[in-house]
């Protein structure tokens, strides 16, 4: 006898026992759900037009494409930064760094609003060469800056990941370049990363803001000589609460060794300011700072004379990291440093002489 669906539980003989035909399993794949359409590739003069109207996706396509490593990509994102020069330039460029823990995401968000709330457009970028390392980055600030994430007047890109810091920093440039053409009139360029990171910063904005805190014990121990001669301003967050006292303390000390370094090129005595990131004061006192001195560095033109040193520095940077990528990536010089390795490590050759070698073999290649 043919029981339903072959269920022998649904004999007579087994009585109470009833099994249900049951139900077909459901599509695996949603058949409502429609087949996403690939994403069309502008055109160089598409970006451009994009960009100048200020269309914010434009401007973040843009800005991937300058990220991408990809031949074609780069063909497309240079074409773009080229028209997109004679619109760019017309911002402040601020550099932002810090002591681990200083609270500079907080700190960007209060200017930040206070900025966007004064009629601004401003553009938050970040160099961070180790982002897959290190436990900071300006991903995870952005998920901190809740208001700044979502006012319209403000664009917040995180740091491509990991790279090395001339190319990160080249493309963060490139980036600035992008942002400025879509409208926005004050750049941060963060920098999250460590050593290095903080001359590239410095070598692409227009101020350079030290973040600092106080009640940590010696304010300036551990901190880098080279990193306090560039700053052109300093400002010690979280001067709130009980560590009011502190911070006004650590004003004078930074104040007081601000004046054994050498004089700046431009003319300007670097400033010290507290402020309070979360009690949202002295915040308008940090900005005032910046405005003055680029008050001060467009009536001496040392303004434009650093913005010239500065290009002139990237042409040449340029040249060093695409030559480097170059022979790195030649297939002959791949194959032959394993090799060449080996060499150096058994004291074969003196490893200034296997680079002699090899680089003479690149260049008749």
């Amino acid at each position: 006898m043919h029981y339903q669906h072959n269920h022998p539980e649904n004999d007579p003989s087994y009585k109470g026992l009833n099994v249900n035909e049951g139900v077909n399993s459901a599509p695996t794949v949603n058949p409502y759900q429609q087949i996403r359409k690939k994403r069309r590739q502008y055109t160089a003069s598409e970006f451009v037009d994009g960009i100048l109207a200020g269309d914010i996706s434009m401007l973040s396509q843009a800005v991937t494409l300058v990220e991408s490593s990809l031949p074609e990509h780069q063909t497309v994102a240079q074409e773009v930064i080229e028209k997109c020069l004679p619109h760019a330039g017309n911002s402040v460029r601020l550099g932002i760094t810090g002591v681990p823990g200083a609270g500079k995401s907080t700190f960007i968000e209060a200017l930040g609003m206070h900025l966007v709330r004064s009629g601004h457009k401003l553009a938050v970028l970040a160099i961070d060469p180790s982002s897959e390392r290190s436990k900071g980055s300006i991903l995870g600030d952005k998920t901190r800056m809740e208001e700044l994430s979502v006012a319209k007047s403000a664009f917040i890109r995180p740091s491509p990941s990991a790279g090395s810091l001339g190319g990160v920093a080249r493309k963060t440039r490139e980036s600035i370049v992008l942002c400025e053409a879509a409208g926005f009139d004050t750049i941060f360029v963060e920098t999250v990363g460590v050593g290095q990171s903080e001359i590239a910063v410095h070598s692409m904005v227009d101020f350079f803001l030290l973040i600092q805190l106080a009640g940590t014990g010696d304010e300036l121990q551990g901190i880098k000589r080279g990193i306090m001669e560039m700053a052109d301003g300093i400002t010690i967050n979280k001067c709130d609460g009980t560590n009011i006292d502190k911070a006004k303390v650590a004003k004078t000390q930074f104040q007081n060794a601000l004046h054994l370094f050498p004089p700046h090129e431009s003319g300007w005595e670097p400033q010290v300011v507290t402020c309070s990131s979360v009690e949202y004061t002295g915040i308008d006192d940090v900005w005032k700072m910046v405005e003055d001195y680029v008050t001060f560095v467009k009536q001496n033109q040392y303004f434009d004379i650093k913005r010239n040193s500065q290009s002139k520095y990237w042409m040449y940077e340029s040249i060093n990291e695409q030559l480097k990528n170059s022979f790195y990536l030649n297939p002959d010089i791949k194959n032959l440093l394993k090799s060449y390795e080996e060499k150096v490590l058994s004291n074969e050759l003196s490893s200034f002489i296997a680079a002699k070698q090899l680089l003479d073999k690149y260049f008749k290649a």
